[in-house]
């Protein structure tokens, strides 16, 4: 007879998701401290699932794993919207009121741009629609009213690291200043901004999703963007 299933420990397993985030923006301990304690928790969680997402759109070299790991979670999102859920991030987001179906509908959209336009102007554009979707989740989770919705923030952000982009360059440098040049003015919530601001400053490396901001200049960004 075949072991009973052990029950999924939900803390830990969420804990585990939010690491996963963490190690790819270890700036995060310190550029927190400017984020209210009531809100660092649904924060991580929410930047781990964008993460989830872009990872299952973007990643590897195969996209077939990564269309059928968005196919669930289209189906987890909806889910959500209903009340239920599977995954562990849940535990800490499935149970506020936000527009789930939405972001889920705009996975499609996200799987579409695996592949961007080489100049920054054209690949913001491109991904305007699950940025839209993402910053509507993101007002309901963390906003207080007439807050703004961030969704430039949000393109820019996901720009910055994504794996892809720009397809075929050799000077990731000149990428990296073409996207510096074609940041957005327009802001977003005090979370959006403090790891924009993170993801902006790593454009100088030349190699954004790869090389992390010193203590030093994460708390010096970070502070700017929480003063603004």
């Amino acid at each position: 007879m075949a072991a009973p299933a052990q029950p999924v420990n939900e803390p830990a397993a969420l804990d585990s998701f939010i690491a996963k985030w963490r190690a790819r923006w270890p700036e995060w301990p310190v550029a927190e401290v400017f984020v209210p304690a009531g809100q660092r928790e649904v924060v991580a969680a929410w930047f781990a699932l964008l993460q989830e997402l872009t990872d299952a759109a973007w990643g590897g070299e195969d996209p077939t794993p990564g269309i059928a790991k968005l196919a669930w979670w289209q189906e987890e999102l909806l889910g959500w919207s209903l009340r239920r859920r599977r995954h562990p991030l849940g535990v800490a987001l499935q149970r506020r009121d936000a527009p789930w179906q939405g972001l889920a509908s705009a996975l499609p959209a996200l799987r579409e741009m695996r592949t961007l336009p080489r100049d920054a102007a054209s690949a913001l554009v491109a991904l305007r629609v699950f940025a839209e979707a993402a910053a509507a989740v993101e007002q309901a989770l963390l906003a207080a009213p007439g807050d703004p919705a961030g969704a430039d923030e949000i393109a820019a952000t996901l720009l910055a690291t994504h794996p892809r982009w720009p397809a075929g360059a050799t000077d990731a440098g000149q990428a990296a200043v073409d996207l510096n040049a074609n940041w957005p003015s327009r802001r977003g919530l005090l979370p959006r901004r403090i790891i924009a601001a993170v993801a902006r400053a790593r454009l100088g490396s030349g190699v954004p999703a790869l090389s992390p901001l010193p203590p030093w200049r994460t708390l010096w960004f970070a502070w700017r963007a929480a003063r603004h």
